[in-house]
């Protein structure tokens, strides 16, 4: 018998009171005033589930889903709800849940207790009429390897009990802890299936027929085959795109059968990997691509190849032209959860995303049309901050887009110009590979949000706290070492140990400038790469690059509450003379030939220090003065290559050594410390999270990079297997040096890079590449995506976490086409970095 290939589908609607935008559990009441033809209670009382009569065309079905939601929207409308059609509602709780006071549901809440309070969740089932049950059953195990791309398309369910959850369906992760969900492994009839059926409600495991929770089912009430993996879609289309996909699915199945083709079902954990890694990532990342042995591949190429491969069964249907404009919108706007996710990072505010879902759900059929002009020519990709799908620049970044694209050739070309002719006067430069550089600043800022630079302060003060804590403890008393928080040999034996440090006074705060290096994934999710605790760098660059862009582009459209870098300065200046208000501060340089240069002259200009290298200072009564002024120096921020009691001066004078007895008698006041290199060598880095436990009792508000120690045996074995895919690093390496990123490197590289970790385990860490996030970037006049990373600095006063201070400049670096590392010292750019918030956050005891 053939499939008649009719089309129906349920949708489970959340009701939201609109004022609160919580979820609302009236559903009783709702559906007392709508017909029980199309309108059924679900188990918790805060949905209204929709059936749709029986259709032949996908047009057909949009408007029967419209009319569904038009019945909800009135009714509830009356009483001050409406609907959001999601995999999970942003603000639920589980305190939210209410059951549905039947007997069915009471004894389901009896048996599987939290997971029925987790069941905050909709879906979208899509039936497709085969009321042959044992096509039904073999034309499931066929399709069963599109459903991966077909919950991608509907992923909407980002945000579960208040958070994201790094997915993008986690409906699907919530819904597979049912016993009965996902495949059903190989069967070849209904009557195979019927007795898998009645095997499991015999377990007692399930109830009953309805709790068949496969991925695709004959269904227990309909002649029809169903399938169960969408979340619920808010724009009506998502839905009809997949039903017109999952019906060409079936017929292409069923063709196979009806011709003999043989066929040889996905191994299980194999379709639950696939199906695992379209729920996290949706259409923002990779999906495995279908067949036996399936290997990630970009999303989008996966949705346009599987409707090149079903193009002959939607064209007999009818459906290729309409499924195909679908196709192009969704991949356009992206998926619900890329759009929720947008929403969150205007100001932070889960109210914002629920009321995005519900005008979503209530409006029209193919959604609302961007309100911005596509960005001609930009080759959008997974993880950029500024353009989303469809080019379309994102909010925060559409009045930057917009002025730009407004520019001609000609005006473009002169402001790059005069960039240039600005950067020249200033100096800007930097040393790569023992030779000054200009130090290339681009044109289009990067906005970080209010909500998001609060998030990240509060993450950097409490990493920074856990910083001064170690290097106090360990040039200190060394509890950490007597409670086996870290080892001996990992501090006293790394690189960045100093014995000279141990002599510094008690109290004295070591790291009074910290520069954290923190990078986005392709999930919009910030990680720490590196702590910098000896000398960071940048701050200078990042004025320099807010100075340009006044200079260049002054009409160049600012957000409101934009904070000025430069208030970091006297913050600077405050930081270095905490101890000695109204004294003289220095910064110590190398000299002429430092890589930054350019920043020492900047720094120390603008937070009023002197400008110091060896042969202008001097000992003299127990004091460090400037020999030229005879003024003495009360605080010393050290901006050297080398070790500050390797100093010398023109005449031999180990000039360094006598600062440093200075220090040790605490009269002069040194930034950053000598020894900081323990804290912000790579190996300790993995400790970081244990630091902050142990001297914060508090858990890391910011995540790192997984990392391995290749010290330790057991993980020296899966780097020595992996360096080809790792990211490999020597412990005491700066500015990108010796970096090997497995991925890109040749096999004689990572057979070189294998033999140094054999040789000398301890010098090396490897981490799991990241793939950094990426900004819009002018490339010979035209806008490109480059990988990016942020470095933001912690001034610290004193001991307590009010005197920790975020300061209001942060440098954005940019990489070299082509390239992943993004650092300085490797020849990339920069960025004017603008941070919208509140003024210079400091730490206070709640954080």
């Amino acid at each position: 018998m053939a499939a008649e290939l009719t089309l129906g589908a349920e949708e489970e609607l959340h009701l939201i009171d609109l004022d609160s935008w919580k979820l609302a559990a009236r559903a009783p009441q709702v559906l007392s005033r709508l017909s029980a033809a199309n309108y059924t209670a679900e188990i918790q009382r805060t949905t209204v589930e929709t059936n749709t009569d029986v259709v032949t065309s996908l047009s057909g079905l949009r408007d029967e889903l419209l009319r569904l939601r038009r019945g909800v929207i009135d009714v509830a409308g009356e009483d001050g709800m409406g609907i959001a059609a999601v995999g999970t509602a942003p603000r639920s709780v589980f305190a939210d849940f209410e059951l549905t006071a039947t007997g069915r549901y009471g004894r389901m809440q009896e048996q599987y207790r939290l997971l029925v309070d987790e069941q905050l969740i909709c879906g979208t089932q899509i039936h497709v009429g085969v009321s042959d049950r044992d096509l039904a059953v073999q034309i499931a195990q066929r399709v069963a390897r599109e459903l991966p791309i077909f919950l991608a398309l509907s992923a909407s369910s980002p945000f579960w009990n208040g958070l994201d959850t790094g997915y993008a369906s986690f409906r699907t992760i919530i819904w597979q802890r049912w016993p009965s969900a996902g495949a059903t492994g190989p069967l070849g009839s209904a009557a195979e299936y019927d007795e898998l059926l009645s095997d499991l409600i015999h377990t007692g495991v399930i109830a009953d027929s309805k709790m068949a929770y496969f991925d695709v089912r004959p269904s227990s009430h309909a002649p029809t085959l169903e399938l169960r993996i969408a979340d619920a879609c808010p724009i009506v289309d998502d839905a009809v795109l997949i039903a017109g996909l999952f019906r060409a699915a079936v017929r292409a199945a069923e063709l196979d059968i009806v011709a003999g083709v043989s066929f040889v079902p996905t191994a299980v954990p194999l379709h639950r990997a696939a199906m695992w890694q379209a729920a996290r990532g949706g259409l923002s990342s990779n999906l495995l691509g279908p067949g036996l042995h399936p290997r990630p591949i970009p999303a989008e190429r996966a949705v346009r190849q599987q409707v090149q491969r079903l193009r002959p069964q939607l064209e007999e249907l009818g459906d290729y032209a309409q499924v195909s404009q679908l196709v192009e919108s969704v991949l356009a706007r992206g998926t619900s959860a890329d759009r929720q996710r947008a929403a969150f990072a205007e100001r932070g505010s889960l109210d914002d995303v629920v009321e995005l879902v519900v005008q979503e759900t209530h409006g029209p059929a193919e959604g609302t049309a961007p309100a911005t002009v596509p960005l001609p020519r930009y080759r959008v990709r997974a993880g950029d901050e500024a353009i989303g799908r469809g080019a379309q620049p994102k909010s925060h970044y559409r009045a930057i887009i917009d002025f730009y694209s407004g520019l001609d050739a000609a005006a473009l070309a002169e402001r790059h110009t005069e960039r240039d002719r600005a950067s020249t006067r200033m100096g800007l430069n930097f040393g790569v590979e023992g030779e000054k550089q200009g130090f290339h600043i681009d044109l289009v800022p990067r906005v970080i949000s209010r909500h998001e630079w609060a998030e990240l302060s509060a993450g950097l003060i409490q990493r920074a706290r856990a910083v001064e804590a170690f290097l106090e403890d360990i040039y200190g008393d060394q509890r950490v070492l007597r409670h086996g928080i870290v080892t001996a040999e990992s501090v006293v034996g790394s690189p960045g140990w100093r014995e000279e440090a141990l002599r510094l006074p008690p109290g004295t705060i070591r790291a009074p400038i910290m520069g954290f290096d923190l990078v986005r994934n392709e999930f919009g999710e910030w990680r720490v790469l590196e702590d910098n605790v000896r000398a960071p760098s940048g701050a200078a660059y990042a004025i320099a690059a807010r100075s340009l862009l006044d200079t260049v582009v002054p009409e160049l459209p600012r957000p409101d509450g934009l904070l000025d870098p430069t208030s970091a300065l006297k913050v600077l200046h405050d930081c270095l003379l905490a101890r000695s208000p109204g004294g003289t501060g220095a910064l110590l340089s190398s000299g002429v030939e430092s890589s930054a240069r350019y920043e020492h002259r900047a720094l120390a200009a603008g937070a009023e220090l002197l400008l110091v290298e060896a042969d202008d200072l001097r000992v003299d009564g127990g004091r460090v003065i400037h020999r030229s002024t005879g003024t003495t120096i009360d605080a010393l921020y050290l901006r050297l290559d080398g070790e500050l009691v390797d100093l010398v001066d023109d005449t031999g004078h180990p000039i360094g050594a006598d600062v440093m007895d200075v220090a040790a008698a605490g009269r002069v006041f040194l930034a950053n410390a000598p020894g900081n290199g323990v804290a912000d060598d790579k190996a300790m880095y993995c400790t970081m999270p244990e630091l902050i436990a142990y001297y914060l009792r508090e858990r890391p508000l910011l995540e790192s990079v997984p990392t391995y120690r290749t010290s330790d045996e057991t993980e020296r074995q899966i780097v020595l297997e992996r360096v080809g895919e790792l990211v490999t690093k020597p412990v005491d390496g700066q500015g990108g040096n010796g970096i090997l990123i497995g991925p890109t490197a040749v096999a004689a590289q990572v057979s070189e890079r294998r033999a140094e970790i054999l040789q000398n385990p301890e010098a090396w860490i490897a981490q799991e590449v990241v793939s950094l996030s990426l900004h819009p970037t002018f490339s010979d006049g035209k806008l490109e995506p480059r990988r990016v990373d942020l470095r933001a600095f912690v001034y610290v006063t004193g001991p307590d976490p009010e005197h920790y201070r975020v300061a209001d400049v942060a440098l954005t670096r940019v990489a070299p086409e082509g390239r992943l590392v993004v650092n300085s010292s490797q020849g990339g750019g920069g960025k004017d970095t603008w941070i919208v918030g509140a003024a210079s956050t400091a730490g206070s005891e709640e954080d």
